[in-house]
């Protein structure tokens, strides 16, 4: 039905076959920042375009960690996709899974749906997370990519402290109250900070039988050093504020394994801890699959040339985590929101301006709007580039400001403004609701 709602607005189904021409919708698959942002573009400028993906709402993914650590519920940072377009009549939407591309006759090939063509294709499916070859982990270090794993780590964390304060065991209790966090990025960093500031005001607060010196959140990163990607200065501020926090940082150290009881270290050492959270790093979504014979570059990002066409494929574009796209240095641009919405924006209106004939559209450009990690309460570290930084309570408030801007609606903004500044004055976290009632595991194997 919903193919079918799409083709009533100028999209060409199935029937079309290899004859999808100028009359087929731009298709774009993926409602994250690049998809929406390019959607919206080619919306204002009516050109008939429908999105696909695989959720019926847009995610503000850089949130997804306060949702993990009960600060924001799911819904002050999900948004329905149909609400945020409804304003573009030319623009529809397909709640779907894309399946495959077949190229040559121009059709998306969606799961238990009619396939559906398109004049051009923009790949913005994302990123997943990547385990480096052991995803079996994944069962026992969640990674907060989406609202089913931040509302399941939110469980696993506060069912670990209802388990500690009926456990008579204090080996037992030890581990229930051990975090791990794997991974010294902005996630890992940012997701150990906000595990820090819920559990031990909770535990002093709230619970009679714990003793909150026992609470041991541990971060561990196989690099030198935490957040490779920003200034060593503020890695090293970043580190302090950690430390202030009571977080306990292991550098230089690599994971060998990871079950249900805790952690076992490449250096022989074993953290016992009922949980773990994965921040090691994410790969490109599997959209290579779709396309039979593309080859793609390290992360599983596909090549694109300058102006984010696929290489080989004229009426085919990609953004976001999934492009490999090289910035004015050479160097690969990061999969970051604001490269990923940049690029959308770029596209929508390339796209919504037919170029003539031999004329090449001009290459996308990365502009810098800063990169920021937060520590915790009023600690924060900006990196706007060319040895502009921020620290501290400056950098934290920039970093506020920046996050309730670009959420989606009015009235997010104002809920989630409200809600940090309730938490700043009280030290509260009003989203402590467990909704799996699976009991972590605790204490070494065999126990």
């Amino acid at each position: 039905m919903a193919a079918q709602r799409g083709a009533a607005r100028g999209a060409t189904t199935a029937g079309a076959g290899s004859a999808a021409g100028a009359s087929a919708p731009v298709v774009i698959v993926g409602g994250g920042f690049g998809g929406l942002a390019c959607a919206r573009r080619l919306g204002a400028a009516g050109v008939p375009t429908v999105l696909i993906d695989r959720q019926n709402y847009h995610l503000f993914v850089p949130l997804l960690y306060q949702v993990a650590t009960a600060a924001l519920s799911p819904a002050d940072i999900a948004q329905p996709i149909r609400r945020i377009l409804s304003r573009y009549p030319t623009v529809s939407v397909v709640l779907g899974e894309v399946v495959g591309v077949d190229a040559a006759t121009k059709r998306v090939l969606l799961a238990g749906q009619a396939p559906l063509a398109y004049g051009k294709l923009i790949l913005a499916a994302g990123s997943v997370c990547n385990y480096f070859g052991h995803d079996s982990w994944a069962e026992h270090a969640p990674c907060p990519r989406d609202l089913p794993d931040a509302t399941l780590l939110r469980s696993r964390i506060l069912l670990a402290l209802e388990a500690a304060e009926a456990s008579k065991d204090p080996r037992e209790r030890a581990a229930l109250l051990s975090f791990v966090v794997v991974g010294g990025g902005p996630t890992g960093v940012e997701m150990a900070g906000a595990i820090a500031e819920l559990i031990r005001p909770a535990l002093r607060r709230d619970f009679r039988a714990i003793d909150p010196g026992l609470a041991r959140i541990v971060l561990v990163e196989a690099g030198s050093r935490l957040l490779a990607a920003f200034p060593e200065d503020l890695a090293e501020a970043a580190a302090c504020g950690l430390e202030e926090l009571g977080v306990e940082i292991r550098t230089g150290i690599s994971v060998r394994e990871i079950s249900a009881s805790g952690v076992d270290l490449a250096d022989g050492a074993r953290i016992d801890a009922a949980t773990v959270v994965w921040g090691a790093g994410t790969r490109a979504a599997p959209a290579a699959a779709w396309l039979p014979g593309i080859e793609t570059a390290a992360g599983g990002r596909l090549p694109v040339e300058p102006d984010l066409r696929l290489r080989g494929h004229d009426d085919l574009y990609v953004l976001g985590d999934l492009a490999m796209c090289l910035g004015e240095d050479g160097k690969p641009l990061p999969a970051l929101a604001q490269v990923a919405k940049q690029q959308g924006e770029y596209l929508g209106r390339v796209l919504s301006k037919p170029l003539a004939t031999g004329q090449a559209a001009a290459p996308f450009v990365f502009r810098n709007r800063g990169n920021a990690a937060i520590i915790g309460r009023n600690a924060a570290i900006f990196d706007f580039g060319k040895g502009r930084t921020l620290t501290g309570r400056k950098a934290w408030l920039l970093w506020a400001l920046v996050h309730i801007y670009l959420l989606n609606g009015l009235e997010r903004r104002f809920l989630v403004a409200a809600q940090w500044l309730v938490r700043y004055v009280t030290r509260q976290r009003g989203a402590r609701l467990i909704t799996a009632r699976r009991l972590p595991a605790a204490g070494p194997p065999g126990d």
